[in-house]
């Protein structure tokens, strides 16, 4: 019986894999393996393409209107805690759809994740218009530990005191991390019974018994009753993922299932999807050539996944949406890139994928992302060009600079701009320990008023001496803000490391990580807010002179700067490499401090909407207007400039869009590996005159920008006067915003404010400017 069952699981696998090239990723699951051995190239231009079909265009209308008719009304919402396969199945249009599964049992219903606290997700639930399950609250405040729970057991007094003051905020303390990327076409090319197998053979290796091995066999014990769960949701949806997927509808439909089982349980800060359309394309390739389903057939599973990806949606509170606005769920896509063999990886998949925007429409999510080169075809990288300027929809990031950090053929990102390398077989970067950010110049200004808070000024935040000089002094303040800085790495280490043990400990992403090799090491992500500001400061007390303004106790509330000096942003090599040392500066602090896990450091320059938020916790600069506080307490914002996003310039620097590109590129991503986020919006008249000569010229500079070391673009072709006032009234418009991309009528009028204030280059270089 045995030997029979044996037979038959080698005939399934036979048949699954019947032309596939290739030995080893059959014996050890392994699709960066696979792939290497079998994808195909593609050279050739987008003339392939097929359009959109009645029954695409019909779910996309069930969609887009039953998502207005919530927006007007309110979201259905659970009040059970969720699980991957003890809710029922749910069905758009289950006649007409090709591919089946969705994140609950009925399209756009939240799902109610307690699990990473529980005072968060009743509030969720309020906010919504629902009540919580007085039962369920029973269990979750006095028979369940929530990771908020285990992290407030054991935050430091310091931890408790950055928060307060918002030098550290934004921190997954109350909600799931995110950042971890399953590589969810295992489940289509292995099928779940080989998965499963897999881990007990990798259970079964672990002989030490230590703490380490102790919590790594619960783990993959835990990885285990995780695929157990993403069987029965297949059952639920009638298709039997337990073996491997037979053709291209059926690996579309065996990714669509591990990653919907991920989202019904993870509510994470980001649910990226990964490398998943080269895979595809090995799939697409073999059933062409077969005859087994046409281009139209083939983009219509597409068209129909990527409608899925689209109706994926969490339940987020109100505070969570100061920082990331616009309801993301990062559900980014990664395609394009190169192989170490030197052959480029474009696929038509890329291209299918990316025709979604065309076929059903603009839309935010999935997060198209190009891993750009200028050795990808230039058919591709110029379709690419034309797609953002009909779109502005599609981010970009720079293997070459990435590669050059370890990360290999196979990577993807992860949120934004993260990297990571899931299946790298030296270990490093597999996954993510998302740690959100720090407010670098409220902790450079703290330190100046001796450690007191920038906006409260009776609020002690940390031990410092002030600086007392009339005119800031360079030396003095450097070394002074490096002193900030050790209390800030120090305190900031400590919370990631708490969060990320109690993470594990009391919610740990069983099901994402059913899907990575047994031995993972982590990135820990650890992020700046407030850079171009910090570089601006530091670059006017050292060329121009800064003079505090002091009350009668001799607090800093205010300064006067006089004369000119260099911002970050105008490719000045001044300010250039006084952001060099910043960022140095910081990262090797950070690198310094044991990690959990043994985790790796890495820094991000990344914001997402955030810097608005941060904006109105900052106090005054001496290179921008920030908070004070009124005679009552309250916070007075009546002359706030807000932090540009991520690592782009202030909106007061001088330069063109490539004197940024230039000053982003002399950032040594060694020391930022996170990420380095410019989000660009540049008018299509400053490109060229016609549409193609717009175009040609768009591949050009992000051919330059990526091989001179930039790492990452949001592009957005757009002149500001076209969109303004649709942005400001509420209309429809997409753009890149921060490391995503978001529909403009969901910001808060804040945030539609803080983006029509940014740059929007009508020049390329202030040298054409100038002349």
């Amino acid at each position: 019986m045995v030997v029979k069952t044996v037979v038959e699981a080698q005939d399934i696998f036979d048949k699954a894999w019947e032309g596939f090239k290739g030995v080893d990723w059959k014996e050890k699951a392994s699709v960066s393996r696979f792939v290497q051995a079998n994808y195909t190239p593609y050279d050739g231009d987008e003339s392939f393409l097929a359009g959109p079909t009645e029954r695409s265009l019909h779910i996309k209308k069930i969609v887009e209107e039953t998502k207005a008719h919530y927006e007007e009304t309110r979201f259905p919402m659970d009040t059970r805690p969720t699980s991957i396969a003890d809710i029922p199945a749910g069905f758009i249009d289950k006649e007409n759809e090709v591919i089946f599964g969705i994140q609950n049992d009925e399209l756009f219903k939240l799902n109610f994740m307690p699990r990473g606290g529980i005072r968060m997700a009743e509030t969720t639930l309020k906010e919504n218009g629902y009540e919580p399950d007085p039962a369920v609250h029973e269990i979750f405040t006095k028979y369940v530990t929530t990771v908020n729970d285990g992290i407030f057991r054991a935050y430091t007094s310091n931890i408790r005191r950055a928060r307060h003051a918002h030098t550290v905020t934004g921190l997954p303390d109350a909600y799931s991390r995110g950042r971890i990327i399953g590589v969810y076409a295992r489940l289509a090319l292995y099928g779940a019974d080989y998965l499963m197998q897999e881990k007990v053979n990798d259970w079964n290796a672990i002989k030490e018994i230590d703490e380490e091995t102790i919590r790594l066999r619960e783990e993959v014990n835990l990885q285990y009753q995780a695929l157990q769960q993403v069987v029965r949701l297949g059952d639920l949806y009638g298709v039997d993922v337990r073996k491997p997927a037979m053709n291209t509808k059926e690996a579309i439909q065996w990714v669509n299932i591990a990653f919907m089982a991920v989202c019904r349980v993870i509510n994470g800060a980001a649910t990226s999807l990964g490398r998943v359309p080269i895979v595809l394309d090995i799939f697409a390739e073999r059933d062409l050539a077969r005859g087994t389903f046409t281009e139209s057939e083939i983009q219509e599973f597409v068209d129909d996944f990527v409608m899925k990806l689209r109706t994926v949606k969490f339940a987020r509170t109100k505070a969570y949406d100061q920082l990331y606005s616009g309801d993301p769920t990062f559900i980014t896509t990664s395609m394009a890139g190169m192989g170490n063999d030197g052959r480029h990886r474009v696929t038509k998949m890329d291209y299918r994928f990316l025709n979604t925007l065309d076929n059903i429409g603009n839309s935010p999510e999935p997060n198209l992302t190009v891993l750009w080169t200028d050795k990808l075809p230039y058919n591709f990288r110029r379709y690419c060009m034309h797609m953002s300027h009909k779109h502005s929809s599609i981010q970009y990031e720079g293997v070459t600079t990435m590669a050059k950090d370890g990360y290999g053929e196979m990577s993807c990102i992860s949120c934004c701009v993260s990297p990571l390398d899931p299946e790298n077989e030296d270990q490093r970067h597999n996954i993510q320990y998302f740690g959100a950010r720090v407010n670098v110049l409220k902790a450079l200004l703290t330190g100046l008023n001796g450690g007191y808070d920038d906006v409260h000024k009776d609020y002690k935040v940390f031990d410092i001496d002030p600086i007392r000089d009339e005119v800031l002094e360079f030396e003095s303040v450097k070394a002074n803000f490096e002193k900030s800085l050790d209390w800030l790495t120090d305190t900031y280490v400590d919370a990631l490391n708490i969060i990320h043990y109690m993470t594990d400990k009391y919610n740990y992403e069983a099901v994402q990580m059913a899907f990575l090799p047994t031995k993972q090491r982590a990135n820990m992500g650890f992020g700046i807010c407030g850079f171009a500001n910090t570089v601006d400061t530091l670059s006017a007390i050292k060329y121009a002179t800064v003079k505090p303004i002091r009350d009668e106790n001799g607090y800093i509330y205010d300064y006067e700067t006089i004369g000119e000096y260099p911002r970050w942003g105008e490719d000045d090599p001044r300010s250039n490499e006084l952001a060099e040392w910043l960022i140095e500066a910081y990262t090797t602090r950070l690198r310094s401090h044991k990690l959990y896990k043994d985790a790796e450091a890495t820094v991000s320059l990344l914001t997402i909407t955030s810097n608005v938020a941060y904006s109105k916790q900052t106090g005054n600069s001496p290179v921008h207007k920030g908070v004070y506080l009124n005679e009552d307490g309250s916070v007075n914002l009546s002359k706030l400039e807000f932090f540009s996003p991520g690592a782009n310039p202030s909106n007061k620097a001088k330069g063109g869009w490539l004197q940024n590109l230039n000053s982003l590129a002399s950032l040594d991503f060694g020391y930022a590996a996170d990420g380095i986020s410019l989000t660009t919006q540049v008018s299509p008249r400053a490109l060229g005159k016609t549409r193609d000569e717009q175009v040609d010229n768009l591949v050009t500079i992000l051919d330059g920008y990526f091989e001179n070391g930039g790492q990452h673009v949001n592009l957005n072709v757009m002149d500001l006067n076209d969109v303004y006032e649709k942005i400001m009234s509420g209309e429809d418009v997409i753009v890149r915003i921060s490391g995503y991309c978001v529909n403009t009528k969901y910001l808060t009028p804040e945030q539609k404010t803080e983006l029509t204030q940014r740059v929007f280059h009508e020049v390329l270089s202030m040298d054409d400017a100038l002349s």
